[in-house]
């Protein structure tokens, strides 16, 4: 288990506990400024909290050693930078680089990561030729190539077209039934409800509402927190958010 208890960062969290379990996605939502970066980088050590403690398998994340917490947290921030032009294939690549595995396991995993993000025909091209989404699915495809335990990834959906977020949500929900852990920043409130198993709202840096979908993205939690007067549409699995 993943936790973050007591946390406060001066001006972006204050007093925020939660406990995030491998074998489900878990959305963090809420207005902007609400924290939601800051959380999870400090959930990936980061970020060290003014006051708090983050856990990973009951114990604090800042007694892990480097590589090991490298090889058990994949993190994908919100504005992921490239310094080199570099291929599809190099960039997942360097997703194994704190595994001291052999050249056939490496390549065997970074040709997994592909194929879970649809790029094998792009597996050879440079960053510089790619469309944005293109480029936000290679650097996706750099944080599943380590294999981690734990995916924390800040609005991964964002850039991808319509068919490629369905298809990510549904991959990160097939990755949390084979046992891993699975947080994602999440700004489409849909999103959340339909792929989620668990949400925490987050609201002027403390916890707003947490628990499964239905209960903390609620037509009252919304009102709340977003201001806004609207209404869940569909059957479950399949909602729509009515303004």
């Amino acid at each position: 288990m993943l936790e973050a208890l007591g946390l406060i960062i001066a001006g972006r969290l204050n007093g925020v506990t939660a406990q995030l379990h491998p074998g489900r996605v878990t959305a963090i939502c809420g207005p902007n400024g609400a924290g939601k970066s800051t959380l999870l980088s400090a959930l990936a050590g980061l970020l060290a909290p003014d006051s708090g403690i983050v856990t990973l398998l009951s114990k604090p994340l800042d007694q892990i050693a480097p590589q090991e917490r490298a090889c058990r947290i994949g993190y994908l921030p919100q504005s992921a930078q490239v310094a080199w032009n570099i291929s599809v294939r190099t960039l997942a690549g360097l997703g194994r680089m704190p595994h001291r595995t052999s050249a056939a396991e490496n390549a065997r995993a970074v040709d997994e990561a592909l194929g879970l993000m649809q790029l094998e025909d792009l597996a050879d091209r440079a960053l510089s030729e790619l469309s944005g989404g293109e480029r936000a699915r290679a650097l996706i495809a750099r944080v599943l190539a380590t294999q981690p335990h734990w995916i924390l990834a800040d609005e991964p959906l964002a850039a991808l077209d319509l068919a490629h977020q369905q298809a990510l949500a549904a991959r990160l929900q097939t990755l949390a039934a084979q046992g891993r852990g699975v947080v994602v920043v999440v700004h489409d409130l849909a999103l959340a409800m339909n792929h989620a198993d668990h949400v925490i709202v987050l609201d002027k840096g403390r916890v707003a509402a947490t628990g499964a979908p239905e209960k903390a993205l609620s037509e009252h939690v919304i009102a709340d927190v977003w201001g806004l007067q609207t209404r869940w549409l569909g059957d479950p699995g399949h909602r729509a958010l009515a303004l």
